[in-house]
């Protein structure tokens, strides 16, 4: 049985049986939804539980009490004894009335797929930090839960000096978890101000930083041992990596850059552990260049890299140059095309050590060119300067304001030093 933190929702002392549901709804069709059920059902056996049934229902909008309406709640209670299930997995977030309305009509837990990436999480967290970040996300979601579980709701007495009925066991229970919350909100930040202190030691010593992003078990920690040696645990299974490692890279041109392996990413994160990883996600937003590591042999990758698009922006990271790594090309032969439709990609296999050398120095020429590349706020009435700038360097971006134009272009020294009146300092 695996060592589990305080809280984790799924029980290991055996092997669960576990209903899956998934719904289509207006605007989502029956193809993506059995996509994220296959998904959903690697998650549950990472998990460590077995999937014996899975039920698919359409509706033009969630029921308020059960998310799928009695009559299917009823229907998949049958299910559940017929299969002799343990638990039903809910693709969707329930509310928590959904949670405590389900488990009295099926007889047995409800739980979404949150719960079930909360508890993966808090399976393989290692570290202290990653420990506190899993158990911070996982108080996050069971507090406002706390309403009907289990026997903690019978009257208190007050206590010496105190008035009226004393409060419930329900109010104790929320302050104990609050004042957790709490704890651990507080080591984090102090965690962060270490953290802070090293950052500034490595601006320093003018290290640039680049970060590993991707889909979950896209091969991220395999490419950081390729390119360093780093010898981290890299196994073919969701969620290997929850805490940052960084390591020293030396790049064809003789630079040494830092490369960070952060935590995979999946459709749907949940958003506390976003929000619990926020400290750790900084990396990205602080790094110099992001390689987006994607999956080319995934059924999917397209989606799954909107899906890390989506919690690179919500991280503030989403103006941070990417470069596309197209992993697995000794997978799949499509994985070759899918780079093909990525301007600028590079397509690899970090297992075998095919295309790393050609990555390397697609990461020097990112760097430098990112070196020259200039912010300029250029007024209306200058047209002429507008004029040259887009005949002289390459511009990246251009964002029109009412008294000025800012744009992001990549010029030599020559145009720097021409352009000099218009630079915004960094």
């Amino acid at each position: 049985m695996s060592t589990q933190l305080p809280g984790t929702l799924i029980e290991r002392s055996f092997r669960e049986r576990i209903v899956l549901v998934g719904v289509v709804l207006p605007g989502t069709t029956g193809e993506e939804v059995e996509a994220n059920l296959d998904e959903l059902a690697l998650l549950v056996d990472t998990a460590g539980a077995d999937v014996v049934a899975r039920v698919v229902q359409r509706r033009d909008r969630p029921d308020p009490a059960t998310f799928v309406g009695r009559g299917k709640a009823a229907e998949l209670a049958e299910t559940s004894e017929r299969t002799d299930a343990d638990t039903v997995v809910f693709d969707e977030d329930l509310t928590p009335a959904q949670q405590r309305n389900l488990d009295r009509l099926l007889g047995r837990t409800a739980i979404d797929r949150t719960a079930v990436i909360l508890d993966i999480f808090a399976q393989n967290a290692r570290s202290p930090e990653g420990k506190a970040q899993v158990e911070l996300a996982l108080l996050r979601y069971r507090l406002p839960r706390l309403r009907g579980r289990g026997h903690a709701l019978s009257q208190q007495a007050g206590g010496i000096g105190t008035r009226g009925p004393g409060e419930t066991q329900l109010e104790v229970d929320r302050r104990r978890l609050v004042r957790r919350m709490h704890r651990l909100e507080a080591d984090l930040r102090e965690v962060e101000r270490t953290r802070t202190v090293q950052r500034r030691s490595r601006a320093r010593g003018r290290l640039r930083e680049v970060a590993l992003v991707g889909y979950t078990n896209a091969g991220k920690s395999t490419l950081l041992n390729a390119l360093t040696d780093a010898g981290v645990p890299a196994e073919d299974r969701l969620f290997v990596t929850l805490d940052p490692r960084t390591r020293q890279l030396a790049l064809p041109g003789g630079e040494t850059v830092l490369l960070t392996d952060t935590v995979g990413f999946v459709r749907k994160l949940p958003h506390e552990l976003v929000e619990a990883f926020r400290s750790t996600l900084d990396s990205l937003r602080l790094a110099d260049l992001l390689l987006h590591v994607v999956d080319g042999s995934a059924p999917d990758p397209r989606a799954q890299v909107d899906a890390v698009r989506a919690v690179v922006g919500e991280v503030g990271a989403a103006t941070v140059p990417e470069l596309m790594v197209v992993n697995k090309i000794d997978r799949s032969p499509e994985a070759r095309r899918l780079a093909d439709g990525f301007e600028g990609a590079v397509a690899i296999s970090a297992r075998t050590g095919e295309g790393v050398a050609e990555l390397l120095r697609a990461v020097g020429d990112r760097l430098r060119l990112a070196d020259r590349v200039v912010e300029l706020v250029i007024p209306w009435a200058r047209g002429d300067v507008l004029a040259a700038v887009h005949r002289e360097g390459e511009v990246l971006a251009q964002k029109v304001g009412d008294d000025a134009a800012t744009v992001q272009v990549v010029l030599d020294e020559a145009g720097r030093s021409r352009f000099a009146d218009f630079v915004v300092p960094a």
